[in-house]
């Protein structure tokens, strides 16, 4: 069984997290599957969307924890297994944020731990209603620190620290009231509602998204007048783009733009 499916219909790919009796649980196999399918992706021209989802009844249960419990045999009680366990976590889910494609998931069961770090990391999230989203370490006595990163800069502080604190459950609709999620669907209707927001996001100049997607994330942390003073210059490039040019004439004469497939 492959533990990582990708299919590709047009200029969407999908990859479908296939460990369903571990509950996707992002293992040292699932981290180095996933890593290396985003890299692929990174080189990918004809790839304009991704779709992360998975198997079974849950999208991620976070890390394996018996994986981890098993590399706590070793001289120095697990430190170095765990460091690289977490810096390896941390790439790849970097990565996600550093695609040039947007990234969505297609969220139904649970997503916690580190499943729900993986829910705030990627640049849009669709929900399936009955989903439930956690940061739960606490309740094992192990705090959700590196979840933590990703979750609180998706949702207000306060909140963040109480699911982070409490190990508490939230829904799907108060993850999209928080702003965890997009949008939240009939179980049903998740793949359809998921797939046409990536088509959506597929019919648009690829060009523009990637250099979007980047300044986006890098204004994020700049001081206001920093971040226009970016924010400027980046659409000075866009707009000396000649699939820009074209975009905007199409615009003007009321017709679709002539963009490369």
């Amino acid at each position: 069984m492959t533990i990582l499916e990708r299919n590709d219909t047009g200029a969407v790919a999908r990859l479908h997290m296939n460990a369903p009796d571990r509950l996707n649980a992002l293992s040292d196999e699932m981290l180095a599957a996933l890593q290396a399918e985003l890299e692929s992706l990174r080189g990918d021209q004809s790839i304009r969307a991704v779709i992360l989802s998975g198997a079974g009844k849950a999208f991620c249960a976070g890390h394996d924890l018996k994986q981890m419990t098993a590399g706590r045999q070793s001289a120095d009680g697990g430190r170095a297994y765990f460091e690289d366990l977490f810096t390896r976590c941390a790439r790849m889910m970097m990565s996600i944020q550093s695609l040039p494609q947007p990234v969505i998931a297609q969220v139904h069961g649970i997503a916690t731990a580190a499943g729900c770090q993986l829910v705030a990391t990627c640049d849009l999230a669709v929900a399936a209603e009955g989903t439930r989203f956690g940061v739960n370490g606490v309740n094992i006595g192990l705090f959700c620190s590196t979840p933590m990163v990703a979750l609180s800069r998706n949702i207000p502080r306060k909140q963040a620290f109480e699911m982070l604190t409490t190990g508490d459950f939230i829904t799907a609709e108060r993850a999209a009231a928080l702003g965890l999620v997009n949008r939240v669907v009939p179980e049903m209707l998740l793949e359809h509602e998921t797939v046409s927001l990536a088509e959506q996001l597929a019919s648009k100049l690829k060009t523009a998204v990637k250099i979007g997607k980047q300044a986006f994330y890098e204004q994020l942390h700049m001081p206001l007048d920093q971040a226009y003073d970016f924010a400027g210059g980046v659409m000075a490039e866009n707009m000396l783009d000649r699939e820009t040019e074209e975009g905007i004439q199409a615009f003007i004469e009321k017709r679709s733009p002539n963009w490369p497939q």
